[in-house]
């Protein structure tokens, strides 16, 4: 089936976007594991594996489409130098991702690929998810202090 190529090409930015995020996520959780946070490694681990099912998600879908999926291209990695800045280096970016998958899933609509468009909502709810599981933990930064929220990521 022939699809729209301007969703096409709006399903590989978020594919960039996904790529990027992987990348970002699989440092961040070796970071954790190196300084003995395991309870962080896991859930950035888990948020990279999500973000793998999500770019798994969009290749299929660009390929049904009779698109080629772009894999070559990442954005900018930021990479945090301690727990609090991944988390607001990742949380930046969990807002970049809400955005640009409301824009793609409106994008959809006007095209009329609603098969699309269903997909990008499942995957949008992962990112709010993402993003709460994200202030979350900021929010335990500002409400027990670092030393202490970082004591309880121990494993």
């Amino acid at each position: 089936m022939k699809g729209e190529p301007t969703l096409i090409a709006t399903m590989n930015s978020l594919l960039s976007d996904e790529l990027t995020a992987i990348s970002t996520y699989i440092v961040h959780a070796e970071m954790c594991e190196d300084w003995g946070y395991g309870k962080l490694h896991e859930k950035f681990q888990k948020r990279a594996i999500d973000e793998m099912k999500h770019a798994e998600m969009l290749i299929g879908r660009i390929l049904f489409l009779e698109g080629v999926p772009i894999v070559s291209k990442l954005n900018e990695i930021h990479i945090g130098s301690d727990i609090p800045q991944q988390l607001e280096n990742d949380r930046l970016a969990e807002v970049g991702a809400v955005k640009s998958y409301n824009d793609a899933i409106a994008l959809a609509a006007e095209v009329k690929d609603n098969a699309t468009r269903d997909m990008l909502i499942g995957i949008l709810k992962d990112e709010d998810d993402h993003l709460n599981e994200i202030e979350e933990l900021q929010g335990q930064i500002e409400q027990m202090s670092l030393a202490i929220f970082l004591v309880t990521q121990m494993s």
